[in-house]
């Protein structure tokens, strides 16, 4: 067990502790929960960039933080879908959870070819991540009808939009072996 590790760690155990919060009937519940989010989503960049820098990259933080980034957006969604309870929040949020739920399969299915690098997170993929952090912040920490919510909903449109981008990149790297496969 090592640092980069544990706050992959706290950024699953932060998952419940932002269902509570975001359910609490208190004015601060929301950006309590909204600030939950950002540590987390701080965590998952210190987690790589300390892997990386004190060389401590492990096989289970390797696998560990893909989960812990998936679940963390998935759930913040699921939520969110709730409480817009519009169209305009859960098409967007529908397009990333799906787009997450393939292009996982699609690494898994590579890498057992040996081919894992083909589908290897890229730039796009970060800016994409980047775009749905800023994204939830704003949906969590702001009710629905304010500008700044709005800001939170027109910035997932704009990450779904790279989360469709983005996977037909991946599915282009992968397509010469899926069609060998069919």
């Amino acid at each position: 067990m090592n640092i980069p590790n544990i706050l992959t760690l706290a950024r699953i155990a932060f998952i419940p502790l932002l269902v509570v919060f975001f359910y609490l009937p208190y004015s601060w519940s929301m950006p309590v929960a909204a600030a939950l989010f950002a540590l987390a989503s701080v965590t998952d960049w210190l987690d790589g960039y300390l892997a990386r820098r004190w060389d401590q990259s492990t096989p289970f933080g390797a696998f560990l933080d893909p989960v812990a980034d998936k679940l963390m957006v998935a759930v913040a969604l699921a939520l969110l879908i709730e409480r817009f309870d519009s169209i305009w929040l859960t098409l967007p949020a529908l397009v990333i959870i799906g787009r997450e739920i393939v292009i996982s399969a699609l690494r898994e299915w590579m890498a057992e070819m040996g081919k894992r690098g083909k589908v290897a997170v890229s730039w796009l993929g970060k800016v994409k991540t980047t775009l749905q952090m800023v994204a939830l912040l704003l949906l969590l920490a702001f009710a629905p009808g304010t500008q700044l919510s709005l800001l939170g909903v027109l910035t997932l449109h704009a990450a779904a939009i790279m989360t469709l981008w983005s996977m037909v990149m991946y599915l282009r790297a992968a397509w010469p072996h899926l069609s060998r496969a069919m």
